[in-house]
């Protein structure tokens, strides 16, 4: 399993953002500190009150709508859905990283979430690798 740690201002906020775009949560690991959501099976982002993250590490939590460490990048079963997931991330308040780029066997499209941290939607097609 891999677990990506984020902090974020507004935990319930970010919470609200990510549902709108389809992402669930799991409850058994979500309280008012932090919250599990689902990315896949095996994959999942722990949401985390900067208060909560800083017992993580011991250094400074970039300002994420000015500065980056990473790239958070998930696939999607079609052009189509990469599209559809960046509507509903700009609807739900995000902004764009990224305009869609087309390297014809992927095509892959980036927002920012309420914090500013970079989630890069990509669709992979298996048959034009071939």
């Amino acid at each position: 399993m891999t677990f990506i740690n984020l902090p974020v201002k507004d935990l319930k906020k970010s919470m609200d953002f990510f549902k709108q775009i389809g992402f669930t949560f799991n409850d058994d690991f979500t309280n008012d500190d932090a919250a599990c959501m689902v990315i896949n099976e095996h994959t999942f982002s722990m949401l985390m009150t900067e208060g909560q993250f800083k017992n993580f590490t011991a250094k400074n939590i970039i300002d994420s709508n000015d500065q980056i460490e990473v790239i958070t990048s998930f696939a999607a079963e079609s052009r189509n859905q990469v599209n559809e997931i960046i509507k509903k991330a700009l609807d739900a308040g995000g902004r764009l990283a990224s305009e869609a780029k087309d390297f014809g066997f992927m095509y892959q499209m980036g927002f920012q979430d309420l914090d500013g941290h970079t989630w890069e939607v990509i669709y992979m097609d298996s048959q034009a690798t071939r």
